[in-house]
Formats: C-alpha cells, sequence, structure tokens
C-alpha cells in the first residue's frame, strides 16, 4: 500500500469511530484522578494498564516514591525511530465546586464542547495520542514507528519524581525523540509546536518583628513594620523599569538565535485584542519589550501572595507583628534551579537579613531543543496532513512541563504540540475542550507517527 494510502486509511478509521472514541473519552473522564489529593490515582492507573494492554501494548505499571508511572511500548519497527509519547493522568483538583456549571467528574457536552476536569490537561490529549496508536493498530496491525508511552502520575504537583524516575530506568526510555500533547493552542486558533518549556523556582519570604500584633499609634514609628520590610526588600528584587535586579540571575540565560527570532516574528499577534481579553491597559515593564520576547526568552519574577496584617471590613489599626511573600522565578535556557536559588538567598541575607528564606526542595529546569532539528519537518508535516494548516512554530512553551527529563537526562530533542483549543480552562472550573479539536488531536498523533515512519533510523 502507497504511504498516502496508508494514512488515509487510518484517517477514515479515525472518522468512522468519531463517535465511539468520544464515549470512550468521556468513559476515562468520569474517573477522578487528583494527585494533589490522592484521589483515585491508584485506580486510573490500573485503568490505563488494562486499557494499553487491550490495544496491543507490553503495559507496566511503576513504582516511584511518590504515585507510579504507566510505561506501555510497541517496539517492532527495526530500521525505524522510536517516538516517546509523554503525558499525564494526573488532574487538578475540582475547587471551587460552586463554579462549575456541570459536574467536575460527569462529563457533559454543551456547544460543541466536553466540561470535565483534566478534558484539556491531559486526559483528552494523551487519550487522542492512545487513540491514534490503536487505529494504525486496527487498521494495519502495525505501528509505522516504534513508541514508547509514558503517563505521569504527578505532573499537577510539580513532577517531584519524574528525573528521579527517568534516571533509573534509562533502559526503558530509549528513544530518538519525545513529544507531550498537552497545553492549549495559540490563541490564533492556529496549531503549534512548541521547542521548550520554561522551568521554575518557588520561594517563600517571611518575615517576623515583634512577639504580637502591636497598636499603630502606640507603637508605631517605634516598632517595625514587617509588611514594609518585605516591600522594601522585594523593590530590590525588580525595579519599575522591569528589570530583575537579582546579582547574577541573568548569567545563564542563552541568548535566542536568529532562527528562533525569525520564528517568533512569525506569530500571530493583536496586542489591543490581548489586553482586552484579560482586561489591561498596559502590559507590564518594560513597554518596549517584544511580546514573545518576554514570554519565550527572558525569565520572570512574580509576586504569587502577600500576606500579612488586617484584611476585614473597615479600619484596624494595628501594627502586624508577621508578614509573608509567596514568590515564583520562571526559568529560560540554561538556567538552573538550585543556582538561581542560592542567588536569590544570597540577596535576601544582604539586603534583609532578618527575612526568613524558605525554598521548596525542587524547582523545574528550562528545556530547549533546536528549530533545527530533524524531526521538525516530519512534525510540521503531520500537522499539515491531519489539520490542513502549516503549524506555528514556538521556540519556548511560556509554562513549565518536565521536557528537561528528556533534553537534560535522555538527551534526546523534545517537542509540545498542544491539541486543546486556547481557551480551555485548565485549572479553572469548567475545563472544557473542543470536540473538532479531540478529533483533530487523534488525526494529528496519527499523522505524527505515520510521517515518522518515513524515516530511518537515525544514526
Amino acid at each position: 500500500m502507497a504511504s498516502s494510502d496508508a494514512l488515509a486509511a487510518v484517517f477514515d478509521h479515525i472518522e468512522t469511530n468519531r463517535s465511539t472514541f468520544l464515549d470512550r473519552l468521556i468513559a476515562y473522564l468520569r474517573h477522578p484522578s487528583i494527585s494533589a489529593e490522592n484521589i483515585g490515582i491508584a485506580e486510573v492507573g490500573v485503568l490505563l494498564v488494562d486499557m494499553l494492554t487491550e490495544i496491543g501494548l507490553e503495559t507496566n505499571l511503576i513504582p516511584t516514591e511518590g504515585h507510579p508511572v504507566v510505561v506501555a511500548r510497541w517496539e517492532k519497527a527495526p530500521g525505524k525511530p522510536t517516538v516517546l509519547l509523554y503525558g499525564h493522568y494526573d488532574v487538578q483538583p475540582p475547587d471551587p465546586l460552586d463554579k462549575w456549571v456541570s459536574p467536575p467528574f460527569e462529563p457533559t457536552i454543551r456547544d460543541g464542547r466536553l466540561y470535565a476536569r483534566g478534558v484539556g490537561d491531559n486526559k483528552g490529549q494523551h487519550f487522542a495520542q492512545i487513540l491514534a496508536i490503536e487505529s494504525h493498530l486496527k487498521v494495519h496491525g502495525e505501528l509505522p514507528c516504534n513508541v514508547i508511552l509514558v503517563l505521569e502520575g504527578e505532573e499537577e504537583i510539580g513532577s517531584p519524581n519524574i528525573a528521579g524516575f527517568v534516571r533509573a530506568n534509562p533502559h526503558l526510555l530509549k528513544a530518538d525523540l519525545a513529544v507531550t500533547a498537552d497545553g492549549p493552542r495559540h490563541a490564533s486558533g492556529a496549531p503549534s509546536i512548541k521547542f521548550g518549556s520554561r522551568g521554575v523556582v518557588s520561594f517563600d519570604l517571611r518575615c517576623r518583628h515583634a512577639s504580637r500584633d502591636v497598636h499603630s499609634g502606640n507603637f508605631g514609628g517605634v516598632v517595625p513594620n514587617p509588611i514594609w520590610t518585605l516591600v522594601h526588600l522585594l523593590a530590590t528584587m525588580k525595579n519599575p523599569e522591569g528589570e530583575i535586579t537579582i546579582d547574577g540571575l541573568h548569567d545563564a540565560v542563552e541568548p535566542p538565535t536568529a532562527e528562533e527570532l525569525e520564528a517568533v516574528e512569525r506569530l500571530p499577534l493583536d496586542i489591543e485584542a490581548f489586553k482586552k481579553g484579560v482586561g489591561l491597559t498596559r502590559l507590564d515593564a518594560p513597554a518596549d519589550r517584544p511580546f514573545y520576547e518576554r514570554l519565550c526568552f527572558r525569565p520572570t519574577l512574580t509576586i504569587n501572595g502577600f500576606h500579612g496584617g488586617y484584611g476585614g471590613p473597615g479600619t484596624k489599626t494595628v501594627l502586624p507583628n508577621e508578614a509573608l511573600v509567596k514568590c515564583d522565578i520562571r526559568l529560560v535556557e540554561a538556567q538552573d534551579p538550585e543556582d538561581i536559588l542560592r542567588k536569590v538567598r544570597a540577596h535576601v541575607e544582604k539586603h534583609a537579613p532578618e527575612v526568613e528564606f524558605i525554598a521548596e526542595e525542587k524547582g523545574m529546569q528550562p528545556s530547549k531543543t533546536s528549530i533545527a532539528s530533524p524531526y521538525t519537518a516530519p512534525l510540521r508535516r503531520a500537522f499539515v496532513s491531519a489539520q490542513g494548516e502549516e503549524p506555528l512554530l514556538i521556540p519556548a512553551g511560556f509554562g513549565s512541563l518536565p521536557n528537561y527529563v528528556f533534553t537534560k537526562i535522555l538527551g534526546i530533542p523534545a517537542f509540545v504540540t498542544p491539541y486543546a483549543n486556547h481557551d480551555e480552562a485548565n485549572h479553572a472550573p469548567n475545563e472544557n475542550m473542543t470536540l473538532d479539536c479531540f478529533h483533530s488531536g487523534v488525526r494529528t498523533g496519527a499523522a505524527l507517527l505515520h510521517e515518522l515512519g518515513q524515516l530511518g533510523k537515525p544514526a
């Protein structure tokens, strides 16, 4: 059978089974798997093992120090590349429940969208990959390339054990490239390929002065205010021009390549529509910094929360004794979480030694793959075959994913190919995925396997 005919037959199978595939996704989404609360994780892990074994993959549930990892494989295509498909079967807690129009674990279709917790992030996307694998096996009895499917159970709590799992099991993960179907499509609605992910570290700054809250009149001007102490410290960390001023924080940042700059220049952008969509009158400083340069190539320092003093109705003339700030820093290639946290700690000790610096145990490293990778062309062809549209090439995703375990530990290129709609509301009430996005995801996954199967095994 000709190559184009082989893929067309798989597409026909997918089209014939649209309704059945949707019903199966709905059944999958009914099973909660909330990693933060350890609800349903074990049950869904077993469910996946049974599902993947039934479609013809050799499947194991491998324990970690936390939740287990599902690893399934089909490696019967000698001379062809091996693709590692990553996803995660855990989901965010559904709170606040009163904001959901329909219950989060009772999947409901409204206006061409399927609403359920985890449908976009990430069950609907990795289930599309599973159905793509199954479709090739049903139609042709084999896959065009070798496949290793890795489904993690802790992504929504920061993937604390994925690096240890990968380091301990390199023999199970021998692949030529990794592909993650996760995240939303570009806001323009166009499909995209992302070539990296930002890393992240989080930390708290806690300040205590007096042993108790005191009267702001009787003690104001004598007793130091911990809120002011933290405000002054934060002002030394980022200036009004938007520059992060922590010594050495930018030392390891790699400047974008000419190819990456050209790629972001081609990304669609309507600044006014963006500002209107999120209720802004201006962008963060510096005003002259290009939009996508901020998101792809620059680290950030974010104050996630500031807690201290009285916040109730009316006034309370109190001088608080304690205040807390929670922060995160998004990292870009080649910043290292441990190095960044050391530099933040040194900055705090220099400018406000009375402030307690509390860092999380583990951050997440950034990852980066070259746009010039030999796998870029087949991935682009897969999107064109499946969706009839050239994908946008985005040098780095704006959020954080554990793709560094592939690029930095396994040493293979890693790509992110989002299937969900840009307004999927992941992590929020009424998370959703359009039916069109789900079905095109199945097609894209099938085309991806097909295009990789046209390549020889890399040297």
